[in-house]
């Protein structure tokens, strides 16, 4: 929801035509360099926590524009969810091949599928929500609070053996 409507949410608060236009440019930037330090974490971070961290991170971002209005706040945004998104999606399919890797392609489908129905669902529920007047506040919140919540679930994986090694892991 947030990349989507980001380019909107930045015209209706920005002034200058010529400032809100880099919205794209700054979410694609961030989110390339996103798969370079991904690659770098698993070193010292596993992915499960950088799952969790990248969610919390764009929960901020997301939210972002209703708590700070202006020019930093969308550039802000546009760093914080362009650079986990990729992050988010990169750590749950490695996740799902780590902890169910007999079911790795049904989990992998299914959230693929999640992914698809939350593409079409997103706007739809942001139209509602905003209504007419371009008022992002309200889904802007919500898009927020459902990262929290989703990071909150990551967090309370209790320990089980792992299919692959036998050994008590974290799901």
């Amino acid at each position: 929801m947030p990349a989507t409507f980001l380019p909107a949410m930045a015209k209706d608060s920005l002034s200058d035509p010529q400032l809100f236009v880099w919205a794209w440019p700054i979410f694609g930037a961030a989110a390339a360099a996103s798969t370079y330090v991904l690659a770098l974490l698993p070193k010292w971070l596993d992915l499960r926590k950088a799952w969790m961290l990248a969610q919390v991170v764009m929960a901020i971002g997301v939210v972002l524009p209703v708590v700070w209005r202006g020019h930093g706040s969308i550039i802000v945004a546009a760093l914080a969810v362009g650079g986990t998104f990729m992050v988010v999606t990169a750590a749950a399919i490695q996740e799902a091949r780590r902890t169910a890797p007999l079911e790795a392609n049904a989990f992998i489908a299914a959230m693929t599928a999640a992914f698809a129905l939350g593409q079409i669902a997103g706007p739809v529920a942001v139209s509602v929500l905003a209504g007419s007047r371009s008022a992002y506040d309200a889904p802007l919140v919500c898009a927020s609070a459902l990262l929290v919540a989703g990071a909150v679930l990551l967090a309370g994986g209790k320990a089980r053996p792992s299919p692959a090694t036998g050994k008590e892991e974290t799901p």
